[in-house]
């Protein structure tokens, strides 16, 4: 295993799109996605350079995490979500991962939120796992929610204060 140097994050910008998108389309898997393999552009009008955090190592990106308001309403404005986690499979298992969830953690907090909440695919053990030693706790099920792969796959909703 090649190990990675401690990766640098930062705010994603236009310039990015190229190499978010090489790394959303290698990372897909049903692991953790319940939408089917993504197709350019990366950036739209829903998904904006300012909600990404990108890590960069050896000048290069990658991972990346993006936060977003999981409703338009204004009573959930102090409510952030992480909305896709993604980190190169050579980079996997050398905290990428959990710096990414860290600075986002510490964004949300920039932005005023009170509360960060996600959603993972119950079968997604590595992920859970990872998202509980963050501080996230499972505060609810639905049960069989996607079939993925012939499957029906529980949707896990996590969350924790911040």
């Amino acid at each position: 295993m090649i190990v990675m140097p401690e990766p640098y994050i930062r705010i994603a910008v236009a310039a990015d799109e190229d190499g978010l998108a090489l790394l959303d389309r290698a990372t897909w898997s049903t692991l953790h996605a319940v939408s089917p393999p993504p197709e350019p552009p990366f950036f739209d009008e829903r998904h904006l350079p300012q909600d990404y955090l990108v890590a960069e190592a050896d000048e290069r990106i990658v991972g990346y995490i993006r936060l977003g308001r999981p409703t338009p309403l204004a009573s959930n404005v102090h409510v952030l979500q992480i909305q896709g986690l993604a980190v190169r499979d050579e980079a996997r298992g050398q905290g990428v991962g959990r710096a990414l969830i860290r600075a986002a953690v510490e964004e949300a907090r920039r932005r005023g939120a009170r509360r960060l909440s996600l959603r993972v695919l119950g079968h997604n053990a590595p992920a859970r796992a990872l998202y509980e030693s963050e501080g996230f706790a499972v505060e609810g099920v639905q049960p069989e929610e996607f079939l993925l792969d012939g499957a029906y796959v529980d949707d896990v909703l996590m969350g924790r204060m911040l």
